[in-house]
């Protein structure tokens, strides 16, 4: 009957059944797995061998056929995963893999074999080879220590009397069988085979410990004449002879000679020397001399002096950057001014550029563009979710499994020193006990620190000073303020419908014709085909979702024209809606006779701008100022704000001062659902409030932004080129904004600017002014006296 439990997937151990061992688990999934079974499973967990050593995240087809149950008996946590305490309990064997995601579950069933049966075997000719191989261990155990033989052989026994456990005991015990022996062990299922196969292994160690005695005798003669390299190279030969690894004094030559091809500083040309000696004096059956040759060959393969030439041509750059992205021309020029200064001074320590803008805006296709135009070798890198320091920075190499940072990684698999390196999501880096991946980050990204850095696993100083680093981000919030001071911002706001309809035309569409197999003649969008996908199944700042939906209409015209079905010749407004079914969204559009205490505002958002419509209503006194709408502590604040200003300038205003002495108020923002927090609506709510005190209309061709004071100031806010966008979308073409914000306005596309009317206000009275004609403003005491 087969049964669902957590699994581990083992390294270099194969545990046994009736056995304990001491695992040490790292990987995220086997400490969940670990954790799941604990909790959930009475302590039951599998123990599975991998085939692969090197695979990271193995799969069912990963695993050998044949494990075993085991019971966890303790967790020792450690710095860099658990020690986990496992008794074996019997063998399985593998059916299926569980769709789990956060650890690995396995379906098996339990093994019914002979050697899995509890019962003493009672065949004579398999007590006969207990004995037999209970002989051959005592015989193994004087050989190692003539003096403590007995004591060892106890060990090796360990009080276990059942023929298999003595088995699986005396190989585990064997000092010449790996993983891959032991895993054979494991998938007898005949005690006769079983006992024999231990018999094998135990006279292969006997061997062996003959050839090493027999050495050792040698080695002492020759060490009385004196010549005790002789000797020792002797005994090396013998052993490796004996054991049939005569490769291991060539593979060291050949690392040596790598190592003379590279240029390396005198320091570090010592430490290699030094750890190539140590590798030398190592038997290549021990642990340590995997770790040490996997560290050489590291040292072999890193770009010390490997620099890729940089095409540096401003024009070249510039064709590049405009074939690849439209619009961005700020961005475009930065880019290019970073060449120029590389041209002339090749020297010079490169900026840490940071992309800042909301998701599909093009950040990370942008270095793909750069390294493109400078001729370098492109590495992304994602750091969403990194929350272990040691992912950076390596993991020393006295911990089991350590491996380089992934920075020296990326810069392994370009094979140069100076590649372009994207650090994606930088605002999503995580932290914990683990320790702070930015902290980390603050040494790579600081041109004067970065020279030599240190990777905890190489621990040796390695140039990342000609990295080209860059940086993305969707916003600042989360990001420590040290770190950003090492880096240069530069904001990619979203785009226009304009530019939208223009990269859709010449990147989106030809590139969704290709991915999709179709001929140019079977997919031409019209333009008002094209905005009819924007304005009603997309709602964003960049281009992902609109790409996503001309997708879907090509995956639609490719499924016709394979069932011979008639295409229209163009794809207008119309056919898209018979395509991809009912609109996602409504078509934006301002409010007409929005009353008494309505204004129109503008607000930022993830997806771009938006307007939002804040209503004030008056309420009785005892409700005094009630605000609704899901809104946040700053905007709650701004309300209530621009209620004292209204109080205050209320004969300014022409508005009796007792009306809101003698009523409460009620401001609410539609979407009530949505959060919305931030000080830009203080100037509309303001507006609303004189709306609904002195109950005269505000103007429904118009909208407003800026923050408010106390004194009526109007202060400037920040996205206004998104919200002006969100304006001219509604078909609002008339917008307030705070003098301040001028400059702003230079950002904007030429067929936006051009097309709409801008009043620069620098306080409420101005405001209402223009948006509340009926209210006929008086002057104020300072006005009267001058």
């Amino acid at each position: 009957m087969s049964e669902l439990l957590p699994c581990i997937p083992l390294k270099n151990v194969v545990v046994f059944p009736s056995l304990i061992n001491s695992i040490s688990v790292g990987r995220e999934k086997s400490l969940r797995a670990v954790e799941q079974a604990v909790k959930h499973n009475d302590s039951r967990i599998l123990a599975f061998l991998q085939r692969d050593m090197s695979q990271e995240d193995p799969s069912m087809v990963d695993l050998h056929q044949v494990g075993v149950q085991c019971i966890i008996r303790r967790v020792e946590e450690r710095e860099n995963g658990a020690a986990v305490i496992l008794e074996g309990q019997s063998r399985v064997s593998l059916i299926s893999e569980a769709s789990e995601s956060s650890f690995m579950a396995l379906n098996v069933e339990p093994l019914d074999r002979e050697v899995d049966s509890k019962a003493e075997p009672q065949s004579v000719s398999i007590k006969a080879l207990q004995n037999n191989n209970l002989e051959l261990a005592r015989k193994v155990a004087k050989l190692i220590n003539p003096d403590k033989g007995d004591q060892i052989f106890k060990q090796f026994i360990a009080n276990h009397t059942h023929a298999v456990t003595q088995a699986y005991r005396f190989a585990t015990k064997s000092q010449n069988s790996d993983y891959e022996e032991h895993q054979k062990i494991l998938d007898i299922d005949d005690i006769d085979a079983l006992l024999r196969s231990v018999a094998d292994i135990l006279n292969n160690d006997i061997n062996v410990a003959e050839v090493q005695l027999e050495i050792q005798s040698k080695a002492a003669k020759i060490n009385e004449g004196g010549q005790r390299e002789v000797f020792l190279r002797q005994q090396k030969r013998a052993i490796e002879e004996a054991l049939g690894e005569g490769d291991t004094e060539d593979e060291i030559q050949e690392l040596r000679d790598k190592i003379k091809q590279i240029n390396f500083p005198e320091n570090t040309r010592k430490e290699i020397e030094r750890e190539i000696k140590r590798l030398q004096k190592m038997s290549p059956q021990a642990a340590e001399y995997q770790v040490s040759r996997s560290y050489l060959e590291l040292v072999t393969e890193l770009p010390w002096n490997i620099i890729t030439e940089d095409n540096l041509d401003l024009k070249h750059a510039k064709v590049v950057l405009d074939d690849d992205h439209y619009g961005l021309d700020d961005i475009k020029e930065r880019i290019l001014e970073a060449l120029a200064v590389l041209q002339l001074n090749p020297d010079a320590k490169s900026s840490i550029l940071c992309f800042v803008g909301p998701p599909g805006v093009g950040k990370t296709s942008l270095g793909q563009s750069i390294a493109r135009a400078m001729g370098r070798k492109f590495e992304r890198m994602s750091l969403g979710g990194l929350h272990d320091e040691a992912e950076l920075r390596g993991h020393r190499r006295t911990y089991i499994g350590a491996m380089p940072g992934r920075i020296l990684q990326a810069v392994r698999r370009c094979g140069v020193r100076n590649p372009v390196l994207m650090l994606d999501e930088l605002d999503k880096l995580g932290r914990d006990y683990r320790g702070d991946p930015s902290a980390a980050l603050m040494e790579i990204l600081d041109p004067a620190q970065n020279k030599e850095f240190r990777d905890n696993y190489l621990n040796l100083p390695f140039d990342l000073s000609k990295v080209f680093f860059i940086t993305t981000a969707n916003t600042l919030h989360d990001i420590p303020a040290p770190l950003l001071d090492r880096m240069e911002v530069l904001n990619l706001t979203g785009y226009s419908e304009l530019e939208k309809v223009e990269i859709a035309k010449k990147y989106l569409i030809p590139r969704q014709i290709e991915n999709n197999g179709l001929k140019p003649g079977q997919l031409k969008f019209t333009v008002p085909g094209i905005k009819h996908c924007i304005q009603r199944y997309t709602r964003e700042a960049g281009v992902r979702e609109l790409e996503r939906t001309i997708e879907r209409v090509a995956r639609k015209r490719a499924k016709d024209s394979l069932l011979d079905q008639s295409l229209s010749k163009t794809v207008t407004a119309p056919v898209i809606s018979n395509l991809l079914g009912p609109e996602k969204f409504k078509a934006d559009r301002m409010r007409e006779n929005v009353g008494d205490g309505v204004a129109t505002g503008l607000a930022w958002t993830a997806a771009g701008g938006d307007v939002l419509y804040i209503e004030a209503s008056l309420a009785p006194k005892e409700e005094k100022v009630t605000i609704t709408g899901q809104i946040g502590q700053v905007m709650q604040e701004s309300a209530r704000a621009a209620r004292s200003y209204i109080w205050k300038a209320a004969p300014e205003l022409d508005i009796d001062r007792s009306s809101i002495e003698q009523a409460g108020v009620h401001i609410h923002v539609p979407e009530g659902a949505v959060p919305k927090d931030g000080p830009s609506a203080g100037v509309t709510m303001a507006t609303a409030l004189a709306s609904a005190y002195s109950r005269k209309a505000v103007r429904d061709d118009i909208a407003m932004t800026g923050e408010i004071t106390l004194s009526g100031l109007v202060l400037p806010v920040g996205g206004i080129r998104e919200k002006v966008l969100a304006a001219h979308r509604t078909g609002i073409r008339h917008v307030i904004l705070p003098k301040d914000n001028e400059a702003e306005l230079n950002k904007l596309p030429d067929a936006v600017r051009d097309d709409m009317e801008f009043t620069l206000v620098n306080t409420l009275a101005d405001v209402v002014e223009i948006a509340i004609p009926a209210l006929k403003l008086k002057p104020s005491k300072e006005e009267t006296a001058n």
